[in-house]
């Protein structure tokens, strides 16, 4: 069954006193779009995770969190510069002998100067810590995989149930379609008739003519095209793989079957059956647009 591009994961769990917490976000796309969002002492982890998505998704924006608490929460620390600060004090103090000034350097002093105390990254030397976001990450992301496929699912029975109002729109101006020809040759011979009145020059030709013109109102051709479609549309929602764009494009297909139908039958009752057969089409195409 098709699967849907919206989607939601969350894993937490503890590792020596670290608690992770994981998010994975999904929605709709044309292509796959992936964020990973991660400590910068754990950006090596982000192209196990992307691989991680790519395993389960083929389409839509997948926006991947990581936030780490408690012993290794903070992904920077502040760090001593000592020998600068050294070279600090000795030309504070040269430059206080030198111009004989009062007054004592001290700690708030030389903690104000810039890149004394610097915040550097924080270097995540835990293997184990790493692995376990990892496969925390991965299951994250299976979660986020099991709601698309349950959305799908959903998805499909509605998909379903607005292309079964199509094909029933599809049947009943298939069962007009016999009569519209012949009624379009009648009302035009009629019309000549009241025009030319009982003298008709040559009646042969002119049933000819009208016979021409009525064949142009038949429809028969698109009817079969239509169902054609209808049945790769059901089939491919069925199957598993991505089918998003290949739904869009039977769906857009459907649709010029559809207003030729119209254009060319000329008749009320088959309008009316396309005016409500485009209104579920243009449903179907905003549930298409979830569709993976």
């Amino acid at each position: 069954m098709i699967a849907s591009m919206t989607g939601f994961g969350r894993r937490q769990g503890t590792h020596a006193g670290t608690t992770v917490t994981i998010e994975v976000r999904s929605v709709n796309h044309r292509f796959l779009e992936t964020s990973i969002r991660l400590p910068k002492s754990m950006g090596g982890l982000e192209e196990s995770l992307k691989k991680a998505v790519q395993q389960h998704c083929a389409r839509g924006r997948v926006d991947l969190t990581v936030v780490i608490q408690g012993a290794r929460a903070n992904g920077r620390v502040p760090q001593l510069d000592e020998n600068l600060a050294k070279h600090y004090h000795r030309a504070l103090g040269a430059l206080q002998r030198t111009l004989k000034l009062k007054g004592s350097i001290d700690l708030a002093m030389m903690a104000g100067f810039r890149d004394v105390i610097v915040l550097a990254d924080q270097v995540a030397d835990d293997p184990k810590l790493l692995k376990f976001v990892e496969q925390l990450g991965a299951k994250a992301v299976r979660d986020m995989a099991a709601m698309r496929k349950k959305e799908g699912g959903l998805l499909a029975k509605d998909i379903l149930s607005r292309l079964a109002c199509v094909r029933t729109g599809k049947t009943v101006i298939a069962g007009r379609a016999s009569s519209v020809t012949q009624e379009a040759f009648d009302r035009m011979k009629l019309r000549v008739e009241k025009l030319l009145g009982e003298t008709i020059p040559d009646l042969p030709r002119l049933n000819q003519e009208l016979a021409i013109h009525a064949d142009r109102c038949d429809i028969t051709e698109e009817l079969v095209r239509l169902d054609a479609h209808m049945v790769q549309f059901e089939q491919a929602v069925q199957q598993s793989e991505p089918v998003g764009k290949t739904l869009d494009f039977l769906l857009q297909e459907m649709g010029r079957e559809v207003n030729t139908i119209g254009s060319k039958a000329n008749d009320s009752a088959i309008a009316a059956e396309v005016v409500r057969m485009k209104a579920e089409m243009e449903r179907l195409r905003e549930q298409v647009q979830n569709v993976e």
